[in-house]
């Protein structure tokens, strides 16, 4: 019997997207217009799901990526433990070759079970899986059935990880990208299935991607 239906999406792009600089859970930067017209898209695409609830971070570009579903008066909560991950120290600075290559080193870390391992200033895999699982709870254990959940992409692969039981070192496995949709069902049991798996066929139909 299903007991919940997740609409899981990823916020808008933002300059730092853009641009290509590092953006965690410390900045907490705005949409741009092309963010706009990304959730504008998703919003036309989806507005007649019957939504009991939505849920965003404590970032205001996952709020606003949902704005439209909320002003037609949808039940909605923030939940700052879904924030995205701290990237300490490298927030705000632009991804340079020596930066991208400890980024990738930094990957080789995690992907080889070293979920400690966090940039200087910033957190570690088990860190933040440890704040997502409060704030998983705290949906989960709601009435709703149909949610909408926007949040942010490194969080939203642990979180992925998290609700199929797979060890975070294999998060990478779930794709992301701005406004990209997982579709996923919860039995009564607890089992998770994607049915939508990052989804940017809204984004295609207004070329957008």
């Amino acid at each position: 019997m299903l007991t919940k239906k997740i609409y899981l999406v990823r916020h808008g792009q933002t300059d730092y997207n853009l641009k290509g600089v590092v953006q965690g859970s410390g900045i907490d930067a705005p949409l741009n217009d092309h963010g706009r017209l990304q959730a504008a898209a998703f919003f036309d695409a989806y507005k007649d799901v019957p939504f009991e609830k939505a849920f965003y971070t404590g970032l205001q570009r996952t709020k606003q990526s949902i704005q439209q579903f909320l002003d037609l008066g949808i039940p909605s909560e923030s939940v700052p433990e879904l924030n995205e991950i701290s990237w300490g120290d490298y927030e705000g600075q632009p991804m340079t070759p020596d930066e991208n290559a400890y980024y990738q080193s930094m990957l080789a870390k995690w992907a080889s079970g070293d979920l400690d391992f966090a940039i200087k200033g910033g957190e570690s895999p088990n860190q933040v899986s440890k704040r997502l699982r409060i704030g998983l709870e705290k949906i989960l254990n709601q009435d709703q059935k149909v949610i909408l959940i926007c949040m942010h992409g490194r969080a939203m692969r642990m979180l992925l990880s998290i609700l199929m039981k797979v060890d975070l070192k294999y998060m990478d496995q779930f794709e992301h990208r701005n406004l990209g949709l997982y579709v996923l069902e919860i039995d009564g049991k607890g089992n998770v299935e994607i049915i939508k798996n990052n989804s940017g066929d809204h984004l295609q139909l207004k070329a957008l991607i």
